[in-house]
């Protein structure tokens, strides 16, 4: 330790944390550690940047609360959120994507057909699909745990126009696994860019766009929990997402539907929807437990 050098400092670490009461955590810090080393050692970072760095943090507490949480949103614009989420990935089924900020737990409950939308604002948009397992048998029991913005871009945790659960509920899938409800058509919106972490897109020249989705946490027995979240194809942000959460297979036509009595039959709002309405089907496949 008296000796130290900008190389033999990483070394120095790892072994000042040999006593360590957790091996995992030990591998997982000694390796943060190092990386970091290696990112002031290859970037020559000054006193002033490394300063800035720790300005950032200590002003992103100021910016959380229980409702909004900086360092989530640092780490959703730096990639990291989404890159947990990929290498923790099922190989198979339904891909995952991030959670977001925004998920409640104990939301209200919302019957198979049930209507989310309610006549607010927005366009209406009909959501139908069928949850199975791997052998396409119906996932008995899944309940679906679902959240969105409203029509005006907003969720109900940064509006107290909006009721605090709205756009909140979870649904439980009737026996063949099928569901349906209506909702509101979801829009496009800016992530939260008038703290530290807007400041950091600033710096790199990006924007703080999201496009368009639908949340959803699948929840079934015998089978791993799915996080996840569903974007309309023609949504013009897909390919500049801010936090990264767009996937392929995630990605999903939303049409216009001009015959009523095309739309689910067990829809609580089917005579009353204007028309045409949009329509989105959405099928998934549960990874294993």
């Amino acid at each position: 330790m008296r000796n130290l050098t900008p190389t033999s400092i990483t070394q120095a670490f790892a072994d000042y944390a040999r006593n360590a009461p957790s091996e995992r955590a030990r591998t997982l810090l000694v390796s943060l550690a190092g990386h970091l080393h290696s990112f002031v050692r290859d970037n020559r970072v000054t006193q002033a940047e490394w300063g800035a760095a720790i300005d950032a943090l200590t002003r992103a507490t100021k910016f959380t609360d229980d409702k909004r949480n900086e360092y989530i949103l640092f780490s959703d614009l730096l990639g990291v959120s989404s890159l947990v989420d990929m290498v923790n990935a099922a190989p198979a089924g339904t891909p995952s994507s991030v959670l977001g900020p925004f998920h409640i737990e104990g939301a209200p409950e919302l019957p198979d057909g049930g209507d989310l939308w309610r006549g607010q604002f927005g366009e209406p948009l009909v959501v139908s699909g069928r949850v199975v397992d791997q052998k396409g048998a119906p996932a008995r029991g899944t309940v679906l745990a679902l959240w969105q913005n409203a029509g005006n871009g907003l969720y109900a945790q940064q509006d107290s126009a909006q009721a605090p659960t709205n756009y909140h509920a979870r649904l439980a899938v009737a026996e063949d696994g099928s569901f349906s409800f209506t909702t509101v058509r979801p829009v496009s919106y800016k992530v939260p860019d008038d703290g530290p972490a807007g400041d950091m897109l600033r710096v790199l020249g990006r924007d703080a766009w999201r496009p368009a989705h639908l949340h959803m946490i699948v929840q079934a027995p015998g089978h791993a929990p799915l996080i996840t979240e569903f974007f309309p194809e023609d949504d013009e942000h897909l390919d500049g997402d801010a936090v990264f959460g767009v996937r392929a297979g995630l990605v999903l036509p939303f049409s216009k539907v001009t015959d009523r009595t095309a739309l689910p039959a067990n829809l609580a709002a089917r005579d009353t929807l204007p028309m045409p309405v949009w329509a989105a089907r959405l099928d998934l496949t549960l990874p294993p437990g």
